[in-house]
């Protein structure tokens, strides 16, 4: 039979209709990356061995953070290198939002003073700052000083013969100090340890006289053994509310070392967006807070920009820093 002029058109309708309905929508990139957005689990990338403070923080983070997402985030630990590996593996990583790190103060040091995979300002992505370390300088309950005043006039009476410990040359307890005493023009003997628990056993078993360092020294500051002369915030540490900042003693140094989660450079803002929306949500967590209360972790939050401009301005600031203490790379 002969087809109609009006059976024909009919036909052709109904295939236009049908190609219609298995044809596939086709999204931007970026929509399709924003409505999908976490689909699977998230890696962070925790720097430092398992089973320290920083490990135990970053572990509190990842599962605030996996309920806020709906995905799991899965603590992957890559320790060594100053706490830089983590920022070492996003030069490699896809800017998809599925592998993150922590990113410490280190990041911004460190590659002033060795040559380092990559530029923490330009490589990077700086998606929210959530907290920091709390930093002091503890002396020996014996010590012939009782505050910060009386140990820089003890420094001054006695030049380069202070010693203090730090967790090694370059780190933040080492530099911070170096620029306090600059400030305070003193002349003190900085030896350096690889670590915090070396530290602990050399002030208390009387091998030196003060320290440098994280909150390792606090139990003992509470059972008598050391004095905490000060903090290295900008407020005041909630745990020792009676001990005063360097800054509140007189000499401007402020060293909180923050840090927050970073990815890869080039990652889209949606993607971006939801992350730092999910991550700053965990702040607002009791486990997460009481975490923080047990390492004597402040809250230092900063948006994405807030984050960024910080990277830049940090990453500069280092640079004088490691070039006026003589520790810049050889070219």
């Amino acid at each position: 039979m002969r087809a109609t002029p009006t059976s024909t058109k009919r036909r052709q309708l109904l295939s236009a209709a049908a190609a219609t309905v298995a044809a596939p929508v086709l999204l931007p990139a970026g929509a399709w990356a924003q409505d999908k957005f976490p689909s699977r689990p998230i890696t962070l990338i925790a720097p430092w061995p398992a089973g320290g403070s920083s490990d135990g923080v970053m572990r509190a983070i990842a599962k605030s953070a996996s309920t806020a997402l709906g995905v799991p985030v899965i603590v992957e630990n890559k320790p060594g290198v100053g706490g830089t590996l983590g920022a070492s593996a996003m030069v490699q990583a896809k800017p998809d939002g599925y592998t993150l790190t922590q990113l410490p103060l280190g990041i911004y040091r460190l590659p002033h003073m060795q040559t380092m995979p990559f530029d923490p300002v330009k490589d990077l992505t700086h998606i929210v700052c959530l907290t920091g370390y709390t930093f002091g300088i503890a002396c020996t309950a014996d010590a012939p000083f009782k505050t910060l005043k009386d140990m820089v006039a003890y420094a001054k009476a006695n030049p380069g013969k202070l010693e203090y410990g730090h967790t090694g040359t370059g780190t933040t307890p080492h530099l911070a100090v170096e620029e306090f005493s600059e400030k305070a023009g003193i002349q003190l003997n900085p030896i350096p340890y690889k670590g915090s628990a070396e530290i602990m056993q050399a002030i208390l078993g009387g091998h030196i006289r003060m320290m440098s360092g994280t909150t390792e020294f606090a139990p003992h500051v509470q059972s008598g053994k050391l004095r905490l002369l000060a903090t290295l915030g900008s407020q005041r540490n909630k745990a020792f509310a009676d001990v005063p900042t360097v800054k509140e003693s007189g000499w401007d140094t402020i060293s909180e070392s923050p840090f927050g989660i970073g990815g890869p450079k080039n990652m889209d803002p949606a993607v971006v967006k939801v992350l730092h929306d999910a991550f700053k949500s965990t702040l607002d967590d009791p486990e997460l807070k009481a975490a923080l209360d047990k390492f004597y972790q402040p809250t230092i939050y900063m948006s994405t920009a807030d984050y960024t401009a910080y990277a830049a301005r940090t990453f500069a600031a280092e640079k004088k820093t490691i070039e006026r203490l003589g520790l810049s790379k050889k070219s």
